[in-house]
């Protein structure tokens, strides 16, 4: 290769906040990053000290992007066991409370050099370019992959008016994605459908999980008694996330189900409700707060029970599998990656539920074998984003051949001048305060203000 590619990663959420589009991006860039070939820009939201306090948890803040950025190098190489040399850099960013979400302030495209300007991988599109507002990202950069996290049109159609909602972001979605990505990822077929997207779970399971696998594959293997412990379920404690159908088929099947003890694990706004909704079981069910899950007390559980489907490729499944648990989840689209592992199984309905369930807690979980290993990995996951966005061969710059026929060439041509007219669109809407304000955005938050600017160290220019 003449010249390495230049992949620049940006996300929408950054440590300490323990969310899926701060942790997987992250790996993702030190797995790009680990083999030399390529060089790596992960780009990530600084917010101010007042947004810090609401967002991250207990307590922490970072007075200057450099202590952050040590933090989450330090929090990296604990996982990997390696040092990463790829580059961070901050892009500035609000907290919007009614969306939960962090959206990008001004143009973050342009933190990116034109030299640099080779890769562009966005983790969430959607997301990153409702409200852009600069350069075209498919204009700024040679490649453009948008990589499908969240399930945005399931949360929304649990608001209030949320049919209409939905209705409404489906087009809004498939209108910025389609104007701004060349290729479109969607981890699992339980997100929003894109023309021309590929399903592909392009996520893996942080090293420490698979260390925690391969010892107890060792003490299965030695005929111990690797799972001394029972049922659990960790996740964000709101009913969204699973909690809600779980207790539900705990309290219909409570006979059933009378010898299952089970451990909740997590925090959040929906806490009090789990623990009371619990507390009226007639069978033992424990509530806890949120633990990091590769934490000691959970190496012992032998039974993951998930029952969630908001999920688009669930993290802690795939990192109970990697530690060697059986996991009994619903048998939806969102789990269709895990189900070729033989300790995944998949119920369609309650009575199946109760019947994995019991099988579980009287069986013993299959050794996971190092084929498994691998595919849950970083390395494979790296392997299937490169495969799926085409870059696992050299790159084919051939342009469109002379002899292209002129129906072919007409029908291209008006293709590009139909989305660029649709660019200019959402270029010129994206410009004005009022029709901002109309699509959700933070209020003042086309420019970064003079806090964000001088915290991020940047320079102010006329006309910016």
């Amino acid at each position: 290769m003449d010249k390495k590619q230049h992949f620049a990663i940006f996300t929408t959420a950054s440590l300490p906040w323990l969310t899926g589009t701060a942790v997987n991006p992250l790996f993702r860039a030190a797995y790009l990053y680990k083999a030399g070939e390529r060089n790596v820009t992960l780009l990530i939201p600084w917010l101010s000290l007042k947004d810090q306090r609401v967002v991250y948890p207990n307590n922490m803040t970072f007075d200057s992007p450099e202590e952050q950025e040590k933090y989450i190098r330090q929090w990296l190489e604990d996982r990997l066991g390696f040092a990463s040399g790829f580059s961070i850099k901050f892009y500035p960013g609000k907290f919007s409370r009614d969306k939960r979400s962090i959206l990008a302030v001004g143009d973050i495209s342009e933190i990116i050099p034109d030299e640099d300007a080779d890769i562009a991988v966005l983790e969430e599109p959607e997301h990153l370019t409702w409200y852009h507002h600069g350069k075209r990202w498919k204009t700024k950069f040679r490649l453009v992959i948008g990589i499908i996290h969240t399930n945005y049109l399931e949360y929304v159609k649990r608001e209030k008016n949320g049919k209409l909602q939905a209705f409404l972001l489906k087009y809004l979605n498939n209108w910025v994605v389609g104007i701004y990505c060349h290729k479109v990822i969607r981890l699992s077929a339980a997100t929003q459908d894109y023309p021309g997207s590929i399903v592909c779970n392009v996520h893996g399971v942080n090293p420490k999980f698979l260390e925690i696998g391969k010892k107890k594959r060792d003490q299965q293997k030695n005929q111990d008694n690797a799972f001394t412990k029972g049922a659990y379920f960790i996740g964000k404690m709101i009913w969204s996330k699973g909690y809600k159908e779980l207790l539900q088929l705990l309290n219909d099947h409570q006979k059933e189900l009378s010898a299952l003890e089970l451990d909740l694990f997590g925090s959040g706004e929906d806490s009090d409700e789990v623990q009371k909704a619990a507390n009226k079981l007639e069978m033992t069910v424990r509530v806890h707060p949120g633990r990091d899950h590769a934490d000691e007390l959970f190496h012992d559980f032998k039974l993951f029970l998930n029952p969630s489907t908001t999920d688009v490729v669930c993290t802690t499944t795939a990192e109970a599998l990697a530690m060697g648990k059986i996991v009994v989840c619903a048998d939806h689209c969102s789990n269709e990656f895990f189900k070729q592992f033989p300790n995944c199984w998949t119920y369609t309905n309650h009575k199946e539920f109760v019947q994995l369930t019991l099988k579980a807690l009287a069986e013993k979980p299959d050794q996971l074998t190092d084929d498994q290993i691998h595919d849950l990995s970083w390395k494979a996951a790296t392997e299937r984003f490169l495969k799926a966005a085409d870059l696992d061969k050299p790159p084919d710059r051939r342009l469109l051949s002379r002899s292209t026929s002129n129906y072919l060439s007409t029908s291209l041509s008006l293709q590009q001048t139909v989305e660029d007219a649709s660019a200019y669109v959402h270029h010129v809407a994206s410009g004005f305060e009022i029709s901002r304000r109309i699509f959700g955005a933070i209020p003042d938050s086309l420019q970064p203000d003079e806090q964000l600017r001088k915290e991020l160290g940047f320079v102010k220019t006329s006309g910016k």
